[in-house]
């Protein structure tokens, strides 16, 4: 435990190192969700195996970062009509227990996010289902960035919580309605 907080402790103290770093790659909205993504990344690898250059890992992991950001941008922006043509195909050529389990988990996913309170409900939908920011969502909730970040957490957790609480205790119902689901398609 003393390693991982000797490793937080340089993170911290070179955050503002990372944040001129990557500022020069990406765009000022998108630097403080980078530099959590790159805390969590190194964070972790740094509990597997201790890391030689933790310095030198940090700003790797953060440019490696910000470059997979931008180019996942622009690969949003410039996807060709042909690509949305093979996905469309790909979709509707799903087999009907393939949607049903897929309407299902997203029914549940639902059902997860009303047990939030109100404000983590708006604080995790906005991040999740429609991308935003954290930056972005701080400012429309007129919340700091590290209150939404909780939220987040918060919300991912017990989430996470009750869809695994919900499919253990019901396994059985689906894979019965799953075979009820065959049988009407034969």
């Amino acid at each position: 435990m003393a390693q991982n907080s000797k490793f937080t402790t340089l993170f911290v103290n070179y955050t503002a190192n990372i944040r001129r770093y990557i500022n020069k790659i990406a765009s000022p909205d998108d630097i403080d969700d980078i530099i959590q993504e790159t805390f969590i990344r190194t964070y972790e690898a740094d509990l597997k195996e201790e890391i030689k250059y933790a310095r030198s890992f940090i700003l790797k992991t953060a440019k490696n970062l910000a470059l997979n950001h931008v180019n996942k941008w622009d690969n949003k922006y410039s996807d060709s009509l042909d690509d949305s043509a093979d996905a469309l195909i790909r979709l509707t050529s799903l087999k009907f227990e393939e949607q049903f389990e897929s309407k299902e988990r997203f029914l549940l996913f639902c059902r997860a996010t009303e047990q939030l309170s109100n404000v983590v409900r708006k604080t995790f939908i906005l991040k999740k289902v429609y991308g935003f920011s954290q930056k972005e969502i701080a400012n429309y909730l007129h919340l700091s960035e590290s209150t939404v970040e909780k939220h987040v957490a918060k919300g991912l957790l017990k989430c996470a919580e009750y869809m695994e609480r919900i499919e253990k205790n019901s396994t059985p119902k689906v894979s019965t309605l799953k075979n009820n689901a065959r049988s009407i398609t034969k």
